[in-house]
């Protein structure tokens, strides 16, 4: 069973960019399909981004398009979001999942981490 730990949020003014990381320990990352996901004060999870497959392509949310890159460094066992151009709606809980490819279901969360845009 994977374990995930994100970092790497904080509190940025609005046009600022932040890198998120999600470290994995316990099984290697490219065993699973990744993204992130998350959540605004007051709404529901909403997904982010994600890769397509194991080893496949990126794919974003609409909101994020353009500003926003998922990547994954398999050598140090972890995936990154980087955000750019962010804006005071992108305030929200960032978690990393993971998820098996025979399987549509997000089994593995990390705990989460904050990322606050100031206008």
């Amino acid at each position: 069973q994977v374990q995930l730990v994100e970092s790497g949020g904080g509190l940025v003014q609005a046009g600022g960019s932040l890198r998120l990381s999600c470290a994995g320990s316990g099984r290697t990352l490219n065993s699973y399909i990744m993204g992130w996901f998350r959540r605004a004060p007051g709404k529901e999870r909403e997904f982010v981004a994600a890769f397509s497959g194991t080893g496949g392509d990126p794919f974003y949310a609409d909101s994020v398009k353009g500003r926003f890159t998922i990547s994954r460094d398999n050598a140090r066992n972890t995936v990154y979001l980087q955000m750019k151009a962010l804006k005071p709606e992108d305030t929200a809980v960032y978690y990393c999942a993971a998820r098996t490819g025979n399987s549509p279901l997000w089994s593995y969360w990390g705990q989460g981490t904050q990322v606050t845009v100031s206008s």
